[in-house]
């Protein structure tokens, strides 16, 4: 099992597609608003180096942004 966050905030349609994407596939995530939580966004850019959202971070690996053959083949999903 995979440990999954994705950092979001409001008005971001690529973080709407990126979770439907994973709960398409069952997969479990934390969802962190990087507007209404400040340690989150403190997160984002001091740990991840990411400056956008959505950011997927799965099991420590950071992927900016909606990749969908990135995020398929860290979760290891074929098709």
């Amino acid at each position: 099992m995979h440990n999954i966050t994705v950092y979001t905030q409001p008005d971001c349609p690529p973080c709407k597609i990126v979770k439907m994407f994973l709960q398409e596939y069952n997969l479990n995530f934390t969802e962190k608003d990087i507007k209404a939580d400040k340690q989150a966004r403190h997160e984002l850019t001091n740990q991840f180096g990411s400056y956008s959202t959505p950011t997927v971070v799965i099991d420590g690996e950071a992927i900016i942004g909606f990749d969908q053959e990135k995020l398929k083949k860290k979760l290891q999903i074929s098709g």
